[in-house]
C-alpha cells in the first residue's frame, strides 16, 4: 500500500498528533577546542541536519545575532553555542565542507544570520523546501512537513525562549536537537519516496474551493 501524503496539512489537525520525542544524545559545545573534536566526528557522517536559533528581541529596535547552531546525525545532536564561541575555525570548517551532505529548511535565511558573525563560503547544503516540492508538498514549515511525512507534531513552545542564557534548559536542548534531527529524517524519507515512487499525493481543496462548494450546496 502506497504512503499517503498531502499537498497541504490542515493546521487544526496538528494539535491531534502525538508530540515528537527525541531519544538520541544531545551534546552542548561551548569551546573552540571541543568544537574541533566534534567537527571531526560530524564530517565522518554521511548526512547532517542543520538549524539555527537566535535570541528573540521584544524591544523595538533591539536585535540579537545568531546564538546557536544545531547539527544532527540520524541519532544524536550537537549544539554549538555561537554566542560563546562564535564562528571559530572548526565551525567554519564544518560550514564550508563540500563533501558531506548537509540539509536544512529555509537554509538561506540561516546562512544570512550566520554570516553576520563572520564571512564564510557555504559548502554543500540542500534545502528541504526545494525537495518536498518535488513530491507535490506545498507547505514550507518544518512542523507541517514533518507531520505530513511522519504523523507526529514538533512542538515550537521554546522558539521564543532566551537562547543566550548561561545554561540552556533541558527543554531548550530537546527543542533545538529535534529541529536539526528532523531535517535528517525528512531528507531520508523524501529521498526514499522520490526513488521508489511509493506514495500517493492527496490534493486538498483550497479555501476558495471549499467556500464555493459550500455556497452551491
Amino acid at each position: 500500500m502506497k504512503k499517503l501524503i498531502y499537498n497541504k496539512v490542515d493546521k487544526a489537525m496538528l494539535s491531534q498528533l502525538k508530540r515528537v520525542e527525541f531519544y538520541g544524545k544531545i551534546y552542548v559545545v561551548t569551546s573552540p577546542d571541543e568544537a574541533e573534536h566534534v567537527v571531526d566526528y560530524l564530517l565522518s557522517q554521511p548526512i547532517l541536519g542543520f538549524d539555527t536559533e537566535t535570541r528573540p528581541a521584544f524591544e523595538k529596535g533591539k536585535r540579537y545575532r545568531c546564538s546557536l547552531l544545531q547539527v544532527s546525525t540520524h541519532t544524536d545532536s550537537f549544539l554549538f553555542r555561537l554566542n560563546k564561541i562564535g564562528l571559530c575555525p572548526a565551525v567554519l570548517r564544518l560550514l564550508g565542507d563540500k563533501e558531506v551532505t548537509k540539509v536544512g529548511l529555509a537554509w538561506k535565511n540561516d546562512t544570512l544570520s550566520l554570516k553576520e558573525l563572520g564571512s564564510f563560503e557555504p559548502g554543500r547544503f540542500i534545502d528541504l523546501q526545494d525537495m518536498v516540492r518535488e513530491l507535490g508538498i506545498e507547505d514550507q514549515s518544518l512542523v507541517k512537513i514533518y507531520a505530513n511525512l511522519f504523523g507526529e507534531r514538533i512542538s515550537k513552545a521554546e522558539r521564543l525562549s532566551n537562547w543566550e542564557r548561561n545554561e540552556l534548559t533541558e527543554r531548550q536542548k530537546e527543542y533545538a536537537a529535534i529541529d536539526a534531527w528532523a531535517c535528517v529524517r525528512i531528507y531520508k524519507e523524501v529521498t526514499r519516496l522520490l526513488d521508489t515512487r511509493d506514495y500517493e499525493l492527496v490534493v486538498q481543496p483550497s479555501e476558495k474551493e471549499v467556500k464555493d462548494e459550500t455556497s452551491l450546496s
